[in-house]
């Protein structure tokens, strides 16, 4: 065994022995860990592997560096970085891979155990790692929409794997306009990506479903495994594990129990019409009076982060939803910083997706659809509001209609009545 591969073999072994490492153990036994002599300048992950230049490793310069390494490629693969934010991969591959590193470095400077009682850290950044503290605790998305809206510059480029150069007209990345292919200006601060890791997502297109799922299944086994140890050792889990880990409800099934809630108790029995649907059986029951639920208003989000196709998958479930329960009118409020318009449905809801004309796209200020729905005196069954969940801290919401507050980034947003569903989660 070659000194380069000895060093990542002893990184291995010091990081799932220590309390706050140990719980991503489980995640460095998955797949493969090697040291190549070419086709690698730095180091990637497919999603399981993990593969570090030999060059690379050679300029790193202590071991704690080695180690901070080693971890920054199993965190990139205990968060799915690379399933879960394709699209974001597709759209800008420079600005998903500052994203990514930006998460795991966060986690990676948050850790300040050191070896064997000594002064040295378990581990440390290598030489050029992007790291903000402006980003704690926030997941990939959140960062990556946050460089969206806050950096650009001109210029395109093609990608590798996923070494920083990305493909997308924004992908200078600089904040006061000029850069190069290689850096990026973030609040200021310029970062040099020429040493970034690469991220190959090749593989990641071959998957089938059920693949795909196979491996989601075994890096969460892997976390919770390493979970259980981390705990004895008395370490804290990041959020941005726990929030992985975190039992998940399906939005769909959320979505139909809320509304079904709204409808319980709302419907009586009565023998003065009787239930044509039996009486051709000579089965004579009584039939529903107040067999509908009123009206339905679903006010969406229209303030820039949540995409068409969101919108299309949320409107095609809701119109199932409302074949089922007949809600006498559904009515969709647009709204950003205000309510700017709305589409009213009634009777036939089948259309609802193909027919639906967002309006909006400025700011967001939700307590816009409170002061809306009182001051139109609309009088809902229930109210749904799909967002992003990027909106202000004091809300106003004074509607005694029971609210589904459907949430598709922020995840630590707190609604001030009513039920949270985290949108689009498997």
């Amino acid at each position: 065994m070659s000194k380069q591969e000895t060093r990542v073999k002893k990184a291995h072994i010091a990081l799932m022995k220590h309390p706050e490492t140990a719980l991503y153990s489980g995640v460095m036994l998955m797949g493969k860990s090697e040291v190549v002599d070419s086709g690698c300048p730095t180091a990637y992950t497919d999603g399981v592997n993990k593969v570090y230049g030999r060059k690379f490793l050679e300029k790193i310069d202590t071991e704690p560096k080695v180690r901070g390494l080693i971890l920054h490629e199993n965190l990139h693969v205990a968060l799915k970085q690379l399933p879960f934010g394709k699209d974001m991969f597709d759209e800008n591959r420079k600005l998903a891979n500052i994203a990514a590193d930006m998460v795991v470095n966060n986690i990676i400077m948050n850790i300040k155990g050191t070896i064997g009682g000594s002064s040295e850290r378990i581990v440390d950044l290598p030489d050029g790692g992007v790291y903000d503290p402006m980003f704690d605790n926030w997941s990939m998305r959140e960062v990556y929409n946050y460089l969206k809206k806050n950096c650009k510059g001109k210029g395109k480029g093609e990608g590798g794997k996923g070494s920083g150069k990305g493909n997308d007209p924004a992908d200078t990345g600089s904040q006061d306009g000029d850069g190069d292919g290689d850096t990026i200006t973030i609040n200021g601060k310029t970062y040099d990506l020429s040493n970034s890791d690469e991220h190959d997502l090749s593989d990641l297109k071959e998957l089938t479903h059920e693949q795909a799922k196979e491996i989601n299944g075994a890096i969460d086994r892997a976390l919770r495994e390493g979970g259980m140890l981390a705990g004895r050792m008395g370490a804290k889990v990041p959020r941005a594990i726990s929030d992985l880990l975190e039992p998940k409800v399906d939005w769909r099934d959320a979505l139909r129990d809320f509304i079904a809630s709204a409808i319980k108790g709302k419907d009586e029995f009565t023998w003065r019409k009787l239930n044509k649907r039996h009486m051709a059986n000579d089965i004579y029951l009584p039939s529903m009076e107040n067999e509908t639920i009123g009206e339905v208003v679903v006010a969406i989000d229209t303030s820039g982060s949540i995409g068409s196709a969101q919108i299309t998958e949320f409107a095609t479930e809701l119109v199932s939803i409302c074949d089922l329960c007949s809600p006498d009118k559904v009515r969709i409020l647009w709204w950003d910083t205000d309510v700017h318009g709305e589409q009213v449905f009634e009777g036939d809801y089948k259309g609802i997706a193909a027919m639906l004309k967002p309006m909006g796209g400025g700011g967001t200020h939700v307590s816009c659809v409170n002061n809306y729905i009182n001051e139109q005196k609309i009088n809902a069954e229930c109210v749904i509001v799909f967002t992003d969940g990027y909106v202000e801290s004091d809300i106003t919401w004074n509607i005694h209609s029971p609210t589904l507050w459907m949430v598709t980034e922020h995840k630590s947003f707190e609604p001030p009545v009513g039920k949270l569903v985290k949108f689009g989660e498997d």
